[in-house]
């Protein structure tokens, strides 16, 4: 199902119709993959369930597991406001349910499910984390806690309205303190600028596992409009020192969105794997040579960049940018890093 947008829109509109203009040989059709961020959700101008993710997975790579990750999806309606994301642990876990039954195929789709919970509320974070982890039905991994923000208001997302500096908050860093002692990970999804905000909380809670999101969101539209060199530079400096902290894993894709300002979406044919992988290049091979494969993992992040290209392309894309990686550098980087680091056992 194609959706529309509006210009308020922080996402890309899915055009099926575009996209199966492109058509691709897969590439290493055996190697196994787990897709470690994808969303589910039904709005009502964007449907993507489990068929629509099926459709996706089942293009021709060997996608054995999957990990969803916080979208707003189906909150519970009524009940204590910092209990109602909940609601989307229990949504996405009958998801989960339903494939594991074995009658959607090999894939185990769900496998590992990233919630949210407001960590502005402090230690009180820690029972609405347990209610997650009750609901997960032993696939809950974690939470997000969106801190995206920017002074330009072009580049927020208005179902989001972070604060500044939200990750030196101190009652917020009370409900972070909750997630080791639950075995729980952070994800991370906030613009390049904020990396070292990033760095300073990895430092500060060296004890809880932390996934930055979207290679740490490049942006390129805005105040930022043209400046793709200048930013490359600052992003690059901050992603090095964020290194540092071996508490941090970062993923690999997610900058096919509005804000990442590539023009994929306006061609008259869907970007080639050749073409995403000539303007990935230097944002992929930075973070591999900062973090090392072994902390790195490729993300579709679907549907939403579903905008600028389709599944088998992106894929393919990865295996481009992965070709010169050895056998166990590529497992890492395509199934091993993120069963790793979300416990998948896969």
């Amino acid at each position: 199902m194609s959706s529309t947008t509006t210009t308020h829109s922080p996402y890309l509109p899915v055009r099926n119709d575009w996209l199966a203009r492109r058509t691709e040989t897969i590439l290493e059709p055996e190697l196994p993959i787990v897709d470690p961020h994808h969303h589910l959700w039904e709005r009502p101008d964007w449907l993507y369930m489990l068929d629509d993710l099926l459709a996706d997975t089942n293009s021709g790579h060997n996608i054995v597991g999957t990990v969803f990750v916080q979208c707003r999806s189906m909150h519970r309606a009524s009940g204590p406001e910092a209990f109602k994301p909940v609601g989307e642990t229990e949504f996405v876990n009958g998801v989960a349910a339903m494939s594991a039954s074995g009658g959607y195929g090999a894939t185990k789709i769900c496998a590992g499910i990233v919630g949210h919970v407001d960590l502005r509320n402090g230690d009180k974070s820690r029972e609405v984390l347990e209610a997650h982890i009750r609901a997960g039905g032993g696939r809950f991994r974690g939470i997000r806690h969106i801190t995206a923000y920017d002074p330009d208001p072009t580049l927020m997302n208005p179902a989001y309205a972070p604060p500044p500096r939200l990750m030196y908050d101190e009652t917020f860093r009370k409900g972070f303190a909750c997630l080791a002692p639950l075995n729980l990970s952070f994800d991370a999804w906030l613009y390049h600028p904020q990396i070292g905000d990033l760095t300073a909380l990895a430092q500060a809670f060296p004890g809880t596992t932390i996934c930055l999101n979207h290679v740490g969101g490049p942006l390129a539209i805005g105040v930022y409009e043209g400046k793709r060199a200048e930013v490359f530079g600052e992003w690059s400096a901050s992603i090095k020192a964020l290194s540092a902290c071996p508490n941090v894993v970062v993923k690999l894709g997610g900058m096919a969105m509005r804000i990442n300002g590539w023009d994929f979406h306006t061609k008259a044919e869907p970007p080639s794997s050749e073409d995403l992988a000539a303007a990935w290049k230097p944002y992929v091979d930075t973070c591999i040579e900062a973090f090392g494969a072994s902390r790195c993992m490729f993300e579709s992040n679907f549907p939403v960049d579903k905008g600028s290209y389709g599944y088998a392309a992106f894929w393919n894309a990865c295996k481009i940018l992965a070709k010169e990686a050895s056998t166990s550098e590529k497992t890492d980087l395509f199934s091993g890093t993120a069963s790793r680091f979300y416990r998948l056992g896969i």
